[in-house]
């Protein structure tokens, strides 16, 4: 027969309401917690959240919403998620949506009826109707990564446009004037492109956006826009791929044309993954502060299920710009400094 919390309360020697305080991580004399974990144990005593839910009581469970677990900048994420909310003695349940209006609609109808305490939306959350439905709803709910405004949403991000604005510069730096974007299809990647418009302008340069392009998200067809991109009457002489997983498409885009990186091609990726440093060669990319995003997040949707916060803020990063061997000078600029040299 399966234990329950009373069972639990007489083999320890205590009252049922101090076994109550050990599984909500309540204060409570440390040697009747270890009386009550080592009866726990011993009973296989495990206690029932959907129980726990209808009586009113937190399940100490977050939900985690994010786009695509199979990016790398996706799954640091995740984990450092995880890693904080077990600090709190939270549970994580973790949900891909890839980016559908249906999956994030199903999901999130499905932790709500397992009663989670709150959720954390990832970058590219686009269902903004069901957001605002859990705020009404009193559901704490925090965006991570997210440059979208919802003015009733506490929000923690880095600073997009920043960071599309400095890889942008760097490019400018060193000689390139046809800069060509590979971009996703979230507000992430428009404050990037922002950044990199206002980057040309400050340098009075034109915005060519014929070279701006939008991608599926898989660096399959980051490689397809970036042979149709190579391919053009005019083309680019440096690509800023809006994520570190385009610009590896990107990479074999220009291998495609028998074009190497950075001699003749500058490329540059964002997010500064594994990925950015084990390739060939290494990209320049954007580093995005992901383990104090995370632990922020998490520690604001705990303070509002714990009912310690009610304002709601935005929180920007600043990125930090990683120059490595994917961008040069740009191939015109340097004949044209040889041919001064040799005079």
């Amino acid at each position: 027969m399966k234990s329950t919390i009373y069972d639990v309360a007489e083999k320890a020697g205590v009252s049922i309401s101090t076994v109550s305080k050990v599984l909500n991580n309540q204060p409570v004399g440390k040697k009747s917690k270890q009386k009550v974990l080592k009866v726990m144990q011993e009973l296989n005593y495990k206690p029932s959240v959907v129980a726990s839910a209808l009586t009113g009581k937190r399940t100490s469970t977050i939900g985690f919403l994010l786009p695509d677990i199979a990016n790398p900048i996706v799954a640091e994420m995740a984990r450092r998620v995880e890693d904080r909310a077990h600090e709190y003695g939270f549970n994580v349940v973790v949900c891909s949506t890839d980016l559908k209006l249906e999956k994030e609609e199903r999901y999130v109808s499905l932790l709500r009826q397992k009663r989670v305490d709150g959720f954390i939306l990832a970058g590219g959350f686009r269902n903004r109707e069901i957001a605002l439905e859990l705020v009404k709803d009193n559901i704490p709910v925090i965006l991570l990564s997210e440059s979208q405004p919802y003015s009733s949403l506490t929000t923690v991000t880095v600073d997009n446009f920043i960071g599309g604005y400095e890889l942008t510069s760097h490019l400018v730096s060193l000689g390139h004037r046809r800069i060509a974007v590979i971009a996703e299809d979230n507000s992430s990647s428009q404050e990037r492109i922002r950044g990199y418009k206002q980057a040309l302008k400050d340098n009075d340069l034109d915005i060519p956006e014929e070279l701006i392009v939008t991608s599926n998200s898989s660096p399959e067809h980051a490689q397809l826009l970036t042979t149709s991109l190579l391919d053009s009457f005019n083309p680019p002489t440096a690509i800023m791929s809006c994520n570190d997983v385009l610009a590896i498409g990107t990479l074999l885009g220009a291998r495609e044309k028998s074009l190497k990186v950075p001699e003749d091609l500058s490329i540059t990726g964002f997010d500064n993954t594994l990925l950015s440093k084990s390739c060939d060669p290494p990209l320049t990319t954007v580093e995005v502060p992901v383990q104090n995003m995370c632990s922020q997040a998490v520690d604001l949707l705990i303070e509002e299920i714990k009912g310690k916060r009610i304002e709601k803020q935005k929180i920007l990063m600043l990125p930090k710009l990683i120059i490595r061997k994917s961008t040069s000078f740009c191939p015109v600029q340097s004949s044209n400094v040889t041919s001064i040299q040799s005079e």
